[in-house]
């Protein structure tokens, strides 16, 4: 017998074929903090909206309604929203560059060549520096001046997949509990709140300062508070990050510029870093409040600011282009010295790059055509009609909810979002927890089951205790936004009657 063979028959070889395989990675075995995460805007009712989608798209007959209106998530094209036709020209001329002169306007073919030129091998398909194309990068240092009002330095401008991937990797860098911060290391985040803030820090196991916007006021953010949570959280927590998001996500609001420059003193007092979520800028309907970058008013501050550390973050997926698949974002960081900015580029290193497509469609936000161009005319007839429009939607939103008793809400300033507070009978909100339910969740289950209108619970925004919420976007185009309206008001009339 072979030595091979006689292995195979040995006690030893025969044990070890029969040893059970036990899958080294189970719930029970995996990192705990990402147990903790929740993200209800694709979350349960969404998921149960889709369900239902599928059934009737297979023929069900069971619902009192023939189709799904899909309210839970800022997705302009979802909702209907046609592109920007100069901003798509320049994509599908980069993805087939061999077209001749005359296929698109020539600006769109000077654009096109212009980023080709700057791709290796004139392909979008090739790798680009991982902060981004210098070319595209260029284009926001410019759009970012003539809006702050000072020049911006390229090396401090990152290209990013979405705001959503600077801000988890800014994030990633307070999380140090040890050596330079002998405290527990926080972060100020506002509520109600966009969950990506609350999902992220969960997941990095940071611990989380709410701060709490005034509903009554209009959701104002209130900078006493913040003074009085630093006091209260001091000798566990060292603050070290100031989370704001203007305009509001999920609320709405837009800062006033004083507001704005009390957050900064407050941050610079306090040796917080500032974390400015600015993605909705474009978004704002009321015609007597401006949206300010916080580098605007940083840069009207005195001398003592002058070594302020901040981040800022804007997006393709929100504006008036609505880009939300491409990807594409921006971050500026301010502040940091050399040797800060480059562990924040090894970091971005490893992402290797945001996607070509993505930053062409960055390029096309902040670099749109001018006047004078053969593009402009087309252009600034979309943009403007989809402005003029979400001006509109947003009042529908605002006046038809606060129409129906039991609903209020404030108006929509600005971003894409309306978060109205519902009352919900108590025998609802027992019926709720029978059912091991929030009762803003079963609220919103019940709305869907019974109308088909999908919004996301106030639950899974954080609010404040013993509120109920839902957050429903105003993108619907207005045709369907105003039976949206109609079938919330039955349904809530027909609910609260039903729990009275």
């Amino acid at each position: 017998m072979s030595f091979l063979g006689a292995l195979r028959k040995s006690p030893l070889f025969s044990g070890l074929g029969r040893r059970s395989y036990t899958p080294p990675l189970s719930v029970s075995s995996m990192n705990r903090n990402m147990l903790g995460v929740q993200y209800e805007v694709r979350g349960v009712v969404p998921q149960q909206a889709r369900r239902i989608q599928a059934e009737l798209q297979n023929g069900s007959t069971e619902y009192p309604f023939k189709d799904i209106i899909f309210a839970n998530i800022g997705d302009m094209h979802a909702m209907g929203q046609t592109p920007i036709t100069f901003a798509r020209q320049v994509l599908s001329l980069c993805m087939f560059p061999d077209q001749p002169d005359g296929t698109f306007p020539p600006d769109v073919h000077e654009r096109a060549k212009n980023i080709l030129d700057a791709c290796s091998g004139r392909s979008i398909g090739s790798y680009t520096d991982s902060a981004g194309l210098a070319l595209v990068r260029q284009d926001v240092c410019n759009y970012l001046e003539k809006r702050d009002g000072r020049p911006v330095d390229l090396n401090r401008l990152f290209l990013i997949a979405g705001a959503s991937q600077g801000i988890r990797v800014l994030l990633q860098f307070f999380m140090n509990g040890s050596g330079q911060h002998r405290k527990k290391p926080a972060i100020m985040v506002p509520v109600p709140q966009y969950p990506l803030y609350s999902a992220t820090l969960t997941e990095l196991g940071a611990h989380r300062i709410d701060y709490y916007l005034d509903e009554s006021l209009g959701w104002k953010l209130s900078v006493d508070n913040l003074y009085r949570l630093l006091e209260e959280n001091k000798d566990e927590y060292e603050t070290l990050c100031l989370v704001v998001i203007n305009p509001g996500n999920p609320t709405g609001q837009v800062l006033t510029k004083d507001n704005m420059k009390d957050v900064l003193h407050f941050c610079q007092k306090n040796n917080v870093f500032l974390l400015a979520d600015e993605v909705y800028q474009d978004n704002v309907y009321n015609s007597d409040r401006r949206c300010y970058s916080f580098k605007t008013i940083l840069n009207s501050m005195g001398d003592e600011f002058k070594d302020f550390q901040m981040a800022a973050f804007d997006s393709t997926s929100k504006g008036f282009l609505g880009e939300c698949g491409f990807r594409g974002g921006f971050m500026e960081v301010v502040g940091f010295e050399d040797d800060l900015l480059a562990q924040l580029r090894k970091i971005m290193n490893t992402k290797l790059c945001p996607g070509t497509t993505g930053q062409i469609a960055v390029s096309c936000e902040v670099n749109p055509p001018k006047e004078g161009d053969p593009s402009y005319a087309v252009f600034k007839q979309e943009k403007d009609t989809i402005m003029n429009s979400l001006v509109l939607r947003a009042e529908i939103v605002r006046s038809r909810l606060n129409a129906v008793e039991g609903i209020s809400c404030n108006p929509v300033e600005g971003a894409m979002y309306a978060f109205p507070n519902i009352t919900i009978p108590p025998k609802a909100i027992k019926e709720a927890e029978s059912r091991d339910l929030s009762a803003d969740t079963f609220y919103c289950l019940e709305l869907l089951n019974e109308t088909g209108v999908c919004v996301v619970p106030g639950c899974g925004f954080n609010q404040a205790p013993g509120t109920y919420h839902f957050r429903t976007t105003i993108l619907p185009p207005e045709d369907l936004l105003t039976d949206m309206m109609d079938r919330i008001e039955r349904f809530h009339n027909s609910f609260t009657q039903r729990y009275s």
